[in-house]
């Protein structure tokens, strides 16, 4: 059934040709890109496809949305078709009750694959998108020729355990009614505590975007979809664990961290699944490389693909 949020967006979507601009001033996508709404595996998925050549999907995180690749899609679209979804419960996309276990989130990138009639793809993932681009490569990896992932653990598979007991992390347990009242009409003051911490310098994710995704995490249904996302990490991590005693991925992967985050650790988590990880660590930034040193992360992202 078509949720409230889903006609909201929908209409939003319709009013303007840039969905972004109608919202706040960051980076915009390249003139060529189109966007649309693609109903699969039931959900609504906001999706932006540009450029011409071998396809690469860009999957976001959390705080963030698709528009956090806006300068990376530059780079590529003049040699690859780029496809950025926002992922299910985020952005512009719909915000169904359930499904946010990231194996049933890779068959949402599968059926818009399916539907925009693209076979194999390179997929470049931060965040959440890492987990939700596992599963994917996980449950299709004949269809995932190179493979980035950034700044971010993987449930169940490798230090996961350690990971944990971060206390950094305690978001990943906070969730439910009364957490999502404390929030609401306060989603700002949540998300800067994410952009602000994980940040090697905060004011380098500046004002416009921060204003630009804490209206989008205020839509109706938002904050509930992204406490979802934490909330599935246990049947993400066993789901995982299955998928690594079945033998390691084989195609090119790239692990990239921020120096003041994960680092070198990407690659260690990493190599407790894949058989071919490169590592790649860059300076000047925490968790937020696209907005904290865009320049290095597009050069390492290109460079590996191309």
């Amino acid at each position: 059934m078509r949720t409230l949020a889903a006609t909201v967006l929908s209409a939003m979507i319709l009013s303007t040709s840039s969905p972004t601009s109608a919202l706040a001033q960051v980076p915009p996508y390249p003139a060529g890109f189109k966007t649309q709404m693609i109903a699969t595996n039931g959900a609504l998925i906001f999706v932006r496809v540009g450029g011409h050549g071998p396809a690469v999907v860009l999957l976001h995180g959390y705080g963030e949305t698709g528009d956090m690749w806006a300068s990376l899609a530059a780079r590529l679209a003049p040699d690859h078709t780029v496809i950025v979804p926002d992922l299910r419960g985020m952005g512009l996309s719909d915000h169904p009750a359930g499904g946010y276990d990231k194996k049933t989130q890779g068959k949402d990138v599968s059926g818009v694959l399916d539907t925009l009639n693209v076979g194999k793809v390179e997929l470049v993932t931060h965040d959440i998108g890492n987990m939700v681009g596992f599963a994917f490569a996980e449950e299709q990896p004949d269809r995932v020729t190179k493979f980035v992932l950034m700044d971010a653990p993987v449930p169940g598979v490798g230090p996961w355990e350690e990971i944990l007991k971060n206390p950094l992390l305690w978001h990943f347990r906070f969730g439910g009614p009364d957490m999502e009242r404390l929030v609401q009409g306060r989603e700002r003051i949540y998300l800067d505590r994410f952009w602000n911490e994980f940040s090697a310098d905060p004011k380098n994710f500046d004002e416009a975007s921060r204003e630009h995704y804490a209206r989008l995490y205020a839509l109706p249904g938002a904050m509930h979809s992204g406490f979802e996302q934490f909330h599935a990490f246990d049947q993400d991590a066993l789901d995982n664990k299955a998928f690594v005693a079945r033998g390691p991925l084989t195609m090119p992967i790239l692990a990239i961290g921020g120096e003041k985050s994960f680092g070198p650790t990407m690659a260690v988590v990493m190599r407790a699944a894949a058989s071919n990880v490169q590592s790649a660590v860059i300076p000047h930034a925490g968790h937020w490389l696209m907005e904290e040193n865009p320049s290095d992360t597009v050069n390492a992202v290109v460079e590996f693909l191309r």
